[in-house]
């Protein structure tokens, strides 16, 4: 199966699972599952959760277990990219190309609805756990991989720099460090929980945990490139909104063309830390260099 297909074959697994998950009601208050719905139903390209089930297959274990940590990453990095779009943040009226949430159900109750994903995400994974007696340290640290990459010492910590970073001109070892938290982190959590779930040995830990370092970088340097090169349309959102916030990012620091020399270096070593995979790591490969060469 090539790439593409394969890779699209996993996203209708993901969105299958997550329309399953997330379901609008009725009734007092019942605004706050179609936002929440809302937002995940926009789509995107599952990055994450392709990750760990690609991990997953990758390591021969139980696509059935791995999908709802998938799935509870996605609601993460959905409640997360509602927050980051609020007026008190980034201030963004688009997202995938339809209006953000805040400006569809107003800036509370789309406040509500992250939190209720972060929280819906962590009760999907418990309840998984303790329905199906998982009560073994691999789970566990799969858990406490994800929490860790969401918290105050991953992705939050990550916005909290760019936020005090805007209009200012920072060094680059700490847009780096913001990057590798703010964006990084969230995409080395899949690839690390999956391969602790599915009892990856120490070295084939490692070789993924260098795999996700150099990937999750890698995305936002594009991001970053993207911002200045690529159309609205492509990205879902206005592009050129880094520059109009005056934000520091790998394209204004470096300048494009050595800002995709770093890009290319990031997804070199990104492919090379596989190598102890040989030919069974090769949509991961694929995948990395679908990361450098994505027009949105």
């Amino acid at each position: 199966m090539d790439f593409k297909s394969k890779y699209n074959g996993y996203v209708k697994a993901v969105n299958a699972a997550l329309d399953g998950i997330v379901k609008t009601g009725a009734g007092p208050g019942a605004v706050i599952y179609d936002a929440m719905k809302y937002s995940v139903a926009a789509g995107g390209k599952r990055l994450r959760p392709v990750l760990a089930l690609a991990v997953c297959e990758l390591l021969k274990g139980d696509i059935n277990d791995v999908m709802v940590f998938a799935c509870a990453i996605e609601l993460i990095h959905t409640y997360s990219l509602i927050h980051d779009d609020l007026p008190a943040m980034d201030d963004d009226d688009y997202r995938r190309g339809i209006p953000t949430n805040h400006k569809v159900f107003g800036e509370a109750t789309a406040i509500l609805a992250g939190d209720a994903l972060l929280n819906k995400a962590y009760e999907l994974m418990i309840t998984h756990v303790v329905k199906n007696s998982l009560y073994t340290k691999n789970y566990a640290q799969a858990i406490n991989v994800i929490a860790a990459g969401a918290g105050a010492e991953g992705m939050i910590l990550g916005q909290v720099i760019d936020m005090e970073s805007e209009g200012k001109r920072v060094s680059g070892e700490t847009l780096e460090y913001m990057h590798r938290c703010k964006t990084g982190a969230l995409i080395k959590a899949p690839v690390l929980a999956a391969a602790s779930i599915c009892g990856a040995t120490p070295d084939e830990y490692e070789s993924l945990g260098k795999y996700a370092r150099n990937i999750g970088l890698a995305f936002q340097v594009k991001d970053d490139i993207m911002d200045v090169s690529g159309s609205s349309q492509q990205m879902g959102k206005p592009s050129g909104s880094d520059a109009a916030s005056n934000k520091s990012t790998y394209a204004t620091l470096y300048g494009a063309e050595r800002a995709s020399e770093l890009l290319d270096e990031m997804i070199q070593e990104a492919v090379d830390s596989l190598k102890c995979f040989g030919d069974r790591a090769g949509f991961l490969k694929d995948l990395a260099i679908f990361i450098r060469d994505r027009d949105n």
